[in-house]
């Protein structure tokens, strides 16, 4: 099911589906970029700079809103991996959310989206395990998706049963969810979460959606770290590898997935090409546009209102799933 918001519009979704389908096949533009950034000398001593300003604009989120009183948070070692329990007081012990933060791969951190995670929790009556994966350029791919493979192997270790375990993450964390749950795919040796719930998911490192320029103004977020990211991320990796940009991997027997993505944000197109990969490939997908939406608007839930009923509708869709 394609929606824009909470309402059918299957002309809407289908012909931004179709744009997003023709921008798949128009990155090698950015792959001549890549190569001539690769040739200039020092590239992460120039980069140092923004790194820094990306990472305290970023952390200048941390804690802008009080947590409900019904929500306890407990540090834990999630078989090596720095994470943190974000309970509310309604949640479910059977049920888990493996919630990964975004921040391009380079910033961000648990305290950055805690709030945001305990909301999600609460929709879904659901224990939310808020990872700390380890952040390039420090920690270059595959650092981060070995954390999240880290923490999931984990929380089985604990008793937790997969069938009662989401994988969600918001845009960094986004593409993280999917290229988790491709890993443990081919992978072999884990069972697969029950669902898989990407926000406003980076999936593309190549980096040539058209709304990373046609939405530029009307986004919070801006194309610069992006950019950024995806080169400290990557590093002499390939853009294009299926588990740094899941756009270009295999999504076949993945699990169902609630894809939401703002009608104004720079990585919309990245949500319109994932969504419309992964149901042509038999996934079950639903795919949800909220119009005039920024990135990852969820977590001004205390101050909008359509954060707030996007985070409910990850809750409604989980308990539908899983009750």
């Amino acid at each position: 099911m394609f929606t824009t918001g909470k309402k059918y519009i299957p002309c809407v979704a289908y012909a931004s589906i179709e744009r997003g389908e023709r921008v798949v096949q128009q990155s090698e533009s950015f792959q001549n970029y890549m190569r001539a950034r690769d040739a200039e000398k020092d590239i992460r001593e120039r980069f140092s700079q923004t790194l820094e300003h990306v990472r305290l604009s970023i952390a200048s989120f941390d804690n802008r809103y009080p947590l409900g009183d019904d929500i306890t948070v407990t540090p834990v070692d999630a078989g090596g991996v720095h994470a943190e329990w974000v309970v509310p007081a309604n949640a479910r012990t059977e049920r888990v959310i493996l919630y990964i933060h975004g921040g391009c791969y380079i910033s961000g951190s648990p305290v950055t989206v805690r709030e945001c995670a305990s909301r999600i929790g609460r929709a879904a009556d659901a224990r939310v395990l808020n990872i700390d994966y380890r952040l390039a350029p420090e920690h270059p791919f595959p650092a981060a998706l070995d954390d999240t493979l880290a923490a999931y192997r984990w929380l089985l270790a604990q008793g937790y049963d997969a069938k009662h375990i989401i994988l969600a993450g918001e845009s960094a964390g986004g593409g993280l969810t999917i290229a988790a749950l491709m890993k443990i795919r081919d992978d072999g040796d884990l069972p697969m979460p029950a669902l898989g719930v990407p926000i406003s998911p980076w999936i593309d490192m190549t980096m040539d959606h058209k709304t990373l320029t046609t939405n530029v103004g009307r986004d919070i977020a801006s194309t610069t770290p992006l950019f950024i990211g995806a080169k400290l991320y990557v590093g002499e990796g390939d853009p294009r590898g299926p588990y740094v940009s899941p756009l270009f991997g295999d999504l076949t027997g993945l699990p169902p997935l609630l894809i939401q993505v703002g009608g104004g944000e720079v990585l919309l197109d990245d949500g319109i090409a994932i969504a419309h990969k992964a149901r042509r490939e038999g996934v079950d997908v639903t795919f949800e546009v909220w119009p005039h939406q920024t990135h990852v608007w969820h977590w001004f839930a205390t101050e909008l209102e359509d954060a707030a009923q996007a985070i409910g509708a990850i809750g409604d869709y989980i308990k539908a799933r899983m009750d």
